[in-house]
């Protein structure tokens, strides 16, 4: 699946064994993310089935501008619970988490997620 899938704010594709999401715009509100990019899976994805094992997530919020006042833990946490059951099963299994804000061309988030080993 070379191409991105997706018609609305999110859009996904799996490339060299990475799953990449993207979902455009920022708001303050954490909790905004988990029912949009559960929706998403529910909807719209027909990749890779969740697997077992342990996963690499890096999630980077890209902003214009000054950067939002947006708690970067609550962040991680609602959109773990989003793809969970879509990425793997349990996002106990992710071993390695990075969380990181930075300037960007455009507002949006962007999760890259690779099986570890």
């Amino acid at each position: 699946m070379d191409g991105w899938v997706g018609t609305g704010r999110v859009r996904a594709r799996e490339t060299a064994g990475v799953l990449q999401i993207a979902i455009d715009g920022l708001t303050t509100q954490a909790k905004y993310y988990k029912p949009l990019v559960y929706e998403f899976f529910r909807k719209e994805w027909r990749g890779a089935r969740p697997a077992w094992g342990d996963f690499s997530v890096e999630i980077g919020m890209e902003y214009t501008g000054d950067p939002p006042w947006l708690d970067l833990d609550n962040l991680a946490k609602a959109l773990l619970d989003a793809i969970k059951g879509y990425a793997f099963h349990d996002d106990a299994q992710v071993s390695r988490l990075l969380v990181e804000r930075r300037p960007g061309e455009r507002e949006r988030i962007t999760i890259d997620i690779r099986k570890v080993g």
